[in-house]
């Protein structure tokens, strides 16, 4: 939805799958769309990307790979053309608590002073746990250098720690977001935030807790928006399609935290186009890079993202909102309706003043696939006008289904960035609205 409904607060996480059985059987019969999906930006194993901006070039960094402990990319923009420039950490994690095969999910960060630090998750030689450590550059390629002879975070007891996020609230103070490893002992696994200084190599206080399940919840990434934080994470198993990535909003570092409703991308919300889209990192430049399988490698890939008040929308990605919650003339809600997503419906769509309002956030402006759930009784194909922030777009036909047998049917249209109103109106013969995605 583009005010994604948000699931009661709570402070374990219940991932969900993108798509009941019912939903999936309807996205049979695809088309050719306008929809927009990531853009496959490095066509090489580049996983758990990290990206950031400056002085006008763009730096990637993966975890370990034929390219090194930390490989490292440089663009003049976000989408590219990348190039790989080696090894941002050459000489591997610190020798006196890691040893090297395992250096996963890097986290760059600027400092003011010029400097950069990395962030860095190893393979801890004597539990053979992985923990988190920390290293300095005065580049943004390296080479990096690790600080301190014992790991950064490191709770044995926890099954160790990874994936750490470095995060800057607007009043400066800086933390980091990471996981402890329950995964790998079979505990339960949290996300943690913790406060640093000295351009993030030294812990300050204590530990909070924000969101525990126990599924898989890793690689989070907190963003600060106005009214409130968004804590992105991955979940599902990495190394298949089944990998996705969802967020939790709250209104203070403190909580509690909400997980949205729906995960934010899935394989099935890009429809296929991306295998497993996780390990996101949201930039503030309107970009957000991520990775996917392919061919046995997760590549890198990017996609425009905007904030629908203060919410995530992806490009490429679908966004649900249900047709009897957006505005209604001349029309009703009909409850009760069989296999219908949420089980009601917009009915009676019969009249010549008769239409369905919604509203939908794009991230930016173009082309837009917009998908409607309906069901058509009518033996014959009906129709309805569409109408986009007042102007005709077209008509979109529905084959006859039956009445309670649903399934989703496409047309293209073109959107503004920002808010837009997306209306059906009466056409011919008749159908019933299940709900309306854009993609």
């Amino acid at each position: 939805m583009t005010r994604r409904l948000l699931a009661a607060a709570v402070a374990a996480v219940a991932l969900l799958s993108a798509l009941t059985p019912a939903e999936a059987a309807v996205r049979a019969p695809q088309k050719t769309t306008a929809a927009v999906f990531p853009t496959d930006v490095i066509g090489e194993d580049f996983p758990d990307p990290d990206v950031l901006q400056k002085n006008g070039t763009w730096y990637a960094y993966s975890t370990n790979n034929g390219r090194g402990n930390v490989p490292v990319a440089s663009a003049p923009s976000a989408n590219g053309p990348w190039t790989i420039r080696g090894d941002a950490m050459p000489g591997g994690p610190s020798a006196s608590w890691a040893q090297g095969g395992r250096t996963w999910a890097p986290d760059v960060y600027p400092n003011p002073d010029g400097s950069f630090t990395l962030t860095y998750t190893a393979w801890h030689k004597t539990s053979g746990r992985q923990c988190i450590g920390v290293a300095t550059a005065s580049s943004a390629v390296g080479p990096f250098t690790p600080v301190g002879t014992q790991p950064l975070i490191c709770p044995l007891n926890l099954g160790g720690a990874i994936d750490a996020n470095t995060f800057v609230a607007n009043d400066g103070t800086r933390y980091l977001v990471w996981k402890n490893d329950g995964n790998a002992i079979s505990r339960p696994s949290t996300l943690w935030l913790t406060r640093t200084s000295n351009n993030g190599t030294t812990l300050v206080g204590g530990n909070t807790a924000m969101l525990t399940s126990n599924g898989v919840i890793e690689a989070p990434d907190l963003v600060q928006r106005g009214s409130q934080y968004v804590l992105f994470f991955s979940g599902g198993g990495y190394n298949d399609c089944n990998y996705l990535t969802s967020y939790a909003t709250s209104p203070s570092l403190s909580g509690p935290w909400t997980t949205a409703y729906r995960p934010l991308m899935t394989t099935a919300t890009f429809d296929n186009h991306v295998c497993g889209p996780g390990g996101a990192d949201f930039n503030s430049s309107g970009k957000v890079f991520l990775h996917g399988w392919v061919n046995g490698s997760r590549h890198l890939y990017v996609a425009d993202v905007g904030w629908a008040n203060d919410f995530p929308v992806v490009r490429g990605s679908r966004v649900r909102t249900e047709a009897e919650r957006g505005t209604l003339n001349n029309c009703v809600v009909r409850t009760g309706a069989a296999g219908a997503s949420e089980g009601a419906v917009a009915a009676h769509i019969d009249y010549a003043d008769s239409w369905v309002q919604v509203s939908f956030f794009a991230p930016a402006a173009g082309g837009y696939t917009l998908w409607v759930g309906f069901a058509n009784g009518m033996g014959s194909t009906s129709s309805h006008g569409v109408v986009v922030n007042g102007n005709s777009q077209g008509v979109v036909n529905y084959p006859v289904t039956g009445w309670d047998n649903w399934q989703q049917t496409a047309v293209q249209i073109t959107l503004n960035a920002g808010w837009n109103t997306v209306r059906l109106t009466k056409g011919t013969l008749y159908a019933e609205v299940d709900y309306l995605e854009l993609q």
